[in-house]
């Protein structure tokens, strides 16, 4: 990592850095399970859909969206989505509180298999007692099932700010988010570091960005992590969490050394 002067400043990426889902199971299946519970969710509300029909249409508007947001690193929240499908199938559009009850019912089942990583809290506990400032940012179509998952980590008590992609209407790697982050603390970007876990999102955006970064290699094995291997290099990498406060000191001391 090279050294541009003291470090102030770190920035986390959440899902697979933060938390992880340890039990193993396929994202396909989960995914299955949440549009089950989401089209349970609308026929509770009142909402007569054809189910083969809903969930075909949704699963594309979810597919579409999530190949252009890629690629334009514009975020399309799960709401706009659900609406855009209801709106396609001649439904009515949901009132606000019926959306919030709908979206909350879609992340439930995913929302519990998320838990923290190994050495967490006493991990970022260390960092905050070394003066660093600690932030986040979130690539998510829903801001609120990022608050609650964040909630149940009890995550919110170590960073300031809190970006999510989803209420910011930006993605990683668009170095547009990164700089919300670095003009709250009002810190330059070689002062700050970027830990995640995504090459072509955390990696490549704090390279956009002009942040150190470094790569948490626990989800390597992610085609999207395994497509950018070799293109995207990041400057240090680690296995886990646990491990950045000896890369921090390691670092510093060699080139204070």
């Amino acid at each position: 990592m090279r050294r541009l002067g003291p470090i102030a400043g770190l920035i986390f990426d959440l899902g697979h850095t933060l938390i992880h889902t340890p039990g193993g199971q396929s994202w396909a299946a989960t995914l299955n399970r949440m549009r089950a519970d989401l089209l349970r969710a609308l026929a509770d509300a009142g909402y007569d859909l054809d189910p083969a029909d809903f969930l075909a249409r949704f699963a594309a508007r979810l597919r579409e969206y999530d190949e252009q947001r890629q690629s334009d690193w514009v975020e399309y929240t799960t709401g706009y989505l659900l609406s855009a499908t209801l709106e396609e199938m001649g439904a009515p559009p949901p009132a606000p509180d019926v959306l919030a009850q709908a979206l909350a019912a879609f992340y439930r089942y995913s929302e519990s298999l998320w838990q923290p990583v190994p050495a967490l809290h006493p991990t970022l506990q260390g960092l905050a007692a070394q003066g660093y400032r600690l932030g986040l940012i979130s690539n998510a179509g829903d801001a609120e099932n990022v608050r609650r998952l964040i909630a149940a980590a009890d995550l919110g008590q170590y960073f300031d700010p809190i970006v999510i992609s989803a209420a910011v209407g930006l993605r990683k790697p668009n170095p547009a988010i990164f700089k919300i982050v670095l003009d709250a603390w009002g810190l330059p970007p070689a002062q700050c570091v970027m830990i995640g876990d995504t090459l072509g999102a955390d990696i490549l955006g704090a390279q956009l960005a002009g942040l150190r970064n470094v790569w948490v290699t626990n989800h390597a094995g992610h085609p999207a992590n395994v497509a950018h291997r070799g293109n995207i290099l990041p400057e240090a990498q680690i296995p886990g969490i646990a491990d950045l406060p000896a890369l921090l000191q390691e670092r510093s001391e060699t080139t204070d050394g």
